[in-house]
């Protein structure tokens, strides 16, 4: 992970701005969603992309029990196979 030496405040209502510099170099637009992870204290933000529970693939995603799964891994789960 690399600093970029940048530090933001959260507000009062607990948003924090990512700066413009950052959003051009990771040539991001304004309502681009954010996946937020928490590994100890540090706080990481990545693009969403969807992905499937079990492979973490993105081909063929379907909604499965309130999960994203992908049409491989669907298969196996009705035919009872295990991956």
């Amino acid at each position: 992970m690399k600093a970029t030496g940048i530090v933001r405040r959260i507000d009062h209502l607990g948003r924090i701005v990512l700066p413009i510099e950052l959003r051009r170099k990771m040539e991001m637009g304004t309502e681009e969603p954010l996946e937020f992870f928490v590994e100890g204290e540090t706080l990481l933000l990545r693009r969403y992309a969807p992905a499937c529970t079990f492979c973490g693939g993105n081909e063929e995603l379907r909604e499965y029990n309130g999960k994203k799964v992908c049409a491989a891994c669907l298969n196996r789960l009705k035919t009872g196979e295990s991956g």
